[in-house]
């Protein structure tokens, strides 16, 4: 039976990954951060570690109780949040908050479990995004963080490529989990929308997206299922893409951002 570590699994694709890999046979180790969270984690059966990838200390002990569990062969860099907000509004606190769980968390927890992976072999999952891609409107601090997550795991894998640690990237689009709704604390402590001179466009738009129900589901949002059956493909492929796309706006934007000039991908992103 071979073992994964799944970030973020209270809910969305991290759940449903931690289900979906045992389901298959897999052995996992699910982290979560709030501590209710990590006792419905365990009346499932999962072995649950507590994780909050923007405290060091947090990263450290998680990392070395998994390890003290035996051996671990892949991880899944899933946990994320978003701080929605035009980028004019986002004061460095605010960057500095998400870039330490979306990026300095995930490397930090990546790269203590590496020396384990180069002496028995693994592979890293991370879970980026289509804004890993293209940047739209209104997601500028999440878009950053993914970003930076491409960049990263590009380096990893070519570096790593003379070692038995494989990186691999996922991208998913619009898939149905709460990161929407999770999202309202992070904007309501950040952002000062009131105050700025897009108040008219943020009571027209964003709050209404974040704060009001849907009118109608996106026609090509998934669930979370999709993502993780890329993620079991990631894990047993023996030859695993380096990359996989979930969705059809990832799909489109792939293309577009291979294709398209500039000035086509900002038209782009405005319609979107």
């Amino acid at each position: 039976m071979k073992t994964v570590l799944i970030t973020g699994c209270s809910s969305g694709i991290g759940l449903d990954a931690a289900r979906h890999m045992r389901a298959r046979g897999w052995r996992v180790i699910a982290t979560c951060r709030k501590p209710e969270d990590i006792e419905a984690r365990r009346a499932e059966g999962f072995d649950t570690l507590h994780l909050e990838l923007g405290c060091e200390d947090s990263v450290a002990r998680c990392a070395e109780s998994a390890l003290a569990l035996g051996r671990i062969d892949a991880l899944v860099n899933n946990a994320a949040f978003a701080i929605p907000g035009a980028a004019e509004d986002l004061p460095r606190g605010a960057l500095r908050a998400i870039f330490e769980t979306n990026l300095f968390g995930t490397h930090d927890l990546t790269r203590r479990l590496i020396p384990h992976f180069r002496e028995h072999g693994g592979r890293v999952v991370n879970i980026s995004s289509v804004l890993g891609l293209v940047g739209i409107p209104w997601r500028g601090a999440y878009v950053a963080t993914k970003f930076a997550l491409e960049g990263l795991t590009d380096v990893l894998r070519v570096e790593m490529a003379d070692t038995g640690v494989q990186f691999i990237l996922i991208e998913p689009g619009p898939i149905g989990t709460r990161i929407r709704q999770n999202s309202i604390p992070h904007f309501e402590r950040w952002i000062d929308w009131q105050a700025s001179p897009r108040a008219g466009q943020y009571r027209r738009t964003l709050l209404k997206r974040l704060y009001e129900p849907a009118a109608k589901k996106d026609r090509f949002e998934l669930p979370p299922s999709a993502v993780s059956t890329r993620i079991a493909q990631a894990l047993e492929s023996p030859r695993p893409r380096p990359r996989y796309y979930v969705t059809t706006p990832t799909h489109v934007s792939g293309i577009g951002r291979r294709l398209l000039s500039t000035r086509a991908l900002d038209w782009f992103a405005r319609r979107s």
